[in-house]
């Protein structure tokens, strides 16, 4: 055991269900199961169940996924997308929100929009009034999109240039922050019945944006939320994706198939998060896991076997074909899939340089329909392999994924949880606070060594000044 090696043995573990508004998300082919409720995703009772559960259990977040398009690269068609309900259907997640900060008090939401596709004031509109209602419980997952299908969808004729999408991102986000931090000051509401004032007119003010992507002038609607700004998470691997996330958002999704690769990632996302001038320890890094846990070993291993039964590995390759832009159903099942260079997921795509993969070895890596590393065992056996993980890695928590919904979350609550808390790892209460303090213990607003800080009012006013 390693343990000495951590910088800080008794960091708690963050923990956040991974989850997305549609049948299969990332273990593909478990919809199958008869024990599995994921048809039911467009029942209200489905989500405000789950985020009960998560409460319960402790969660900090639920993080929900999305996408725009649908996966019609595999066999250059939507057949077996439709037949195995990969990611399709799927709903609008903001829509989730609203019903499930009703029904608790302290958990988190981590919800994917791309930006690509939306119109940054009426995103901006929509995610302040989410902050107001579950009292400070937003974060944004920051997303330019991968797929053409998308693109094609919303009357582009393809994807942009990979590099291009982050400049608009850029733009995008300088634009939000100006909505949320630049338009109301915190005391232009009065709410004062006597003398008739609302809000003070002289503590509101206009925004003027003319730029390459956007344009916007006028007065935010929203007044200030708690957060002001939701937490930025952000899960780009390129280095442009890098470099855009270390200046950017407050929490990373990383992902790599070893412990290694992700220890590496880790420490060369500290070091640019220091080049950029923002303290390195100020990130939260999340890797997506799946866990299968029982009582003992012994019926964990034959749950997974049971769960085996039911998934879809090549499901999870349509799913795989369209994150690389590469038909994999093209290949002979040991032939090694050759690299191209594509405008998908570059990170994922790279893999096809580094290292001679074929069909066979991806159908391995995806036992349960996905592939995201696998934890299996009693709660203490799976306890301890988390915490040797993070501790190995430098991260801070996981995106813990569904295979059987809703009893894999609740079987790690019931079997996992006591056993981190038992070893000193995980929380036994919610701190009070939106999230953001929740996650940093540093009040509700962003830092001011955060990019933001040129866009807040007052510190937009003097630099206008000094322009002048």
């Amino acid at each position: 055991m390693s343990h000495h090696l951590s910088v800080n043995p008794a960091k708690k573990i963050l923990l956040n269900a991974f989850d997305m508004n549609c049948v299969g998300h990332i273990n593909h082919g478990l919809w199958a199961h008869p024990n599995d409720q994921s048809h039911r995703f467009n029942e209200l009772s489905y989500w405000t169940d789950l985020a009960k559960t998560l409460e319960g259990g402790l969660f900090d977040g639920l993080f929900i996924a999305d996408i725009t398009g649908s996966y019609d690269v595999y066999q250059n068609n939507l057949d077996l997308t439709l037949k195995e309900s990969i990611q399709l259907p799927s709903h609008d997640p903001t829509t989730l929100v609203s019903a499930m900060a009703a029904v608790t008090q302290h958990l988190g939401f981590g919800i994917t929009v791309n930006l690509s596709y939306e119109s940054p004031y009426q995103f901006a509109r929509r995610f302040a009034s989410l902050d107001h209602l579950s009292q400070g419980r937003m974060g944004w997952n920051i997303v330019t999109g991968y797929l053409d299908s998308a693109a094609r969808l919303v009357g582009q004729h393809s994807l942009q240039e990979h590099d291009t999408r982050y400049e608009q991102a850029e733009e995008f986000l300088e634009l939000c922050y100006q909505f949320w931090e630049g338009s109301w000051e915190d005391e232009a509401i009065q709410k004062d019945k006597i003398n008739r004032i609302f809000t003070d007119p002289r503590k509101v003010h206009a925004i003027h944006h003319q730029g390459q992507f956007y344009q916007s002038q006028g007065v935010f609607q929203v007044a200030p939320s708690i957060q002001r700004t939701p937490v930025l998470f952000q899960a780009g691997a390129s280095p442009r994706g890098l470099a855009f996330a270390t200046q950017h958002a407050e929490a990373l999704f990383i992902g790599a198939d070893t412990a290694e690769k992700v220890k590496a990632q880790v420490a060369r996302i500290r070091e640019l998060a220091t080049q950029q001038g923002r303290n390195p320890e100020a990130f939260k890094l999340f890797v997506g896991i799946t866990v299968v846990c029982a009582e003992t070993d012994a019926l964990a291993e034959e749950k997974l076997a049971d769960y085996i039964h039911y998934a879809s590995p090549e499901a999870g390759l349509a799913h795989y074909s369209s994150s690389v832009g590469i038909d994999l159903s093209q290949f002979a099942p040991d032939e090694p899939i050759p690299y191209q260079k594509g405008n998908s997921i570059v990170s994922v795509n790279n893999k096809f340089k580094e290292q001679s993969i074929t069909r066979n070895d991806l159908g391995k890596q995806h036992i349960l329909g996905g592939r995201y590393p696998i934890f299996v065992g009693s709660g203490a056996h799976v306890a301890e392999q988390l915490i040797q993980y993070l501790d190995d890695t430098g991260i801070d928590g996981f995106n813990l994924t569904r295979t059987v919904a809703p009893e894999s979350h609740q079987d790690f609550i019931r079997y996992v949880i006591p056993e981190l808390q038992q070893r000193g790892r995980y929380k036994t209460a919610y701190q009070d606070g939106s999230l953001r303090h929740k996650l940093f213990q540093n009040g509700d607003r962003l830092p001011e060594q955060h990019p933001v800080q040129q866009f807040r009012y007052g510190i937009q006013a003097t630099a206008q000044k000094q322009r002048a």
